[in-house]
């Protein structure tokens, strides 16, 4: 599937990291950034994690909550959000249908071998569960000022 700006973001309802279900529905309302990332504990992950983690004041400030997708599972996002204290909600995506419904599934290479998995992405969602703005490949650095760049031009 892929993700369009200005169509509506498609439903989903996962765990986050206390069990805690989360839908879209949920959002409604508010500006969310969900972003899609491999595996919980892995250095770009974990970069990306902190990043968020250490602007999350400043981009809720700007009226822009956090969550973050994977496939790992409660347990281990559990283990991750404590480990790095990370102040916003993390979803267990195990069977990979979010991560499939917003464009994060897709075929990668390492190494030379070619293999399915998360593209780290990010997508931004609207008070009406539009979606704002897209990311298909995003470096794990570069997530918060690319947002940051795109407030600038669309202000809330």
């Amino acid at each position: 599937m892929s993700i369009e700006v200005g169509k509506l973001a498609p439903p989903f309802n996962l765990p986050d990291q206390t069990g805690k279900s989360h839908t879209l529905d949920d959002l409604k309302g508010k500006t969310t950034l969900i972003y899609f990332y491999p595996k919980d504990e892995t250095p770009g992950c974990t970069q990306q994690a902190c990043s968020l983690r250490d602007n999350f004041e400043e981009l809720q400030a700007k009226g822009i909550d956090v969550i973050g997708v994977s496939k790992d599972d409660v347990a281990s996002h559990a283990k991750f959000v404590t480990k790095h204290d990370l102040p916003f909600a993390i979803l267990a995506d195990t069977d990979g249908k979010m991560v499939d419904d917003y464009g994060a599934w897709a075929e990668k290479s390492m190494y030379g071998r070619k293999f399915m998995g998360i593209v780290r992405s990010a997508v931004l969602i609207g008070p009406e569960l539009q979606i704002l703005a897209h990311w298909p490949k995003i470096q794990p650095l570069k997530t918060v000022p690319e947002v940051e760049k795109w407030l600038q031009t669309n202000p809330q």
